[in-house]
């Protein structure tokens, strides 16, 4: 099976997932408004353990420490769209980190790929 590549960026946002912007979970914000922007894809993944800037440790292991679980949402498009979209997030007062890395997407030839 044949495949090429293509560079892109992919843009990861983490936060906490009781971060709410307007009574709305900020990680399914920044979803919606990367699907308004009409970027290829967003996705968040929600995290069993971590810390941030203020290095305390979130887990589901204690009840007392069960909220503020992390939440990666992940967004991959071309560098040009990724940047585009970058101001969208400005409003919604993310504390959490915001990332930028290179990456290269994959995409396999064949009948499944001619059907899109």
């Amino acid at each position: 099976m044949s495949f090429s590549t293509q560079p892109a960026v992919r843009l990861t946002v983490l936060v906490d997932d009781t971060d709410v912007w307007h009574h709305k979970p900020v990680h399914s914000e920044i979803v919606h408004r990367a699907h308004a922007a009409g970027l290829t894809g967003a996705s968040t993944f929600h995290g069993m353990e971590g810390f941030g800037g203020r290095q305390v440790v979130h887990t589901t292991r204690l009840l007392s420490m069960a909220d503020d679980l992390p939440v990666a949402v992940v967004v991959v498009d071309t560098e040009e769209n990724i940047r585009a979209f970058l101001p969208r997030l400005a409003d919604l007062g993310i504390e959490g980190l915001i990332t930028l890395e290179p990456v290269q997407v994959v995409r396999f030839g064949g009948a499944h790929a001619a059907a899109r």
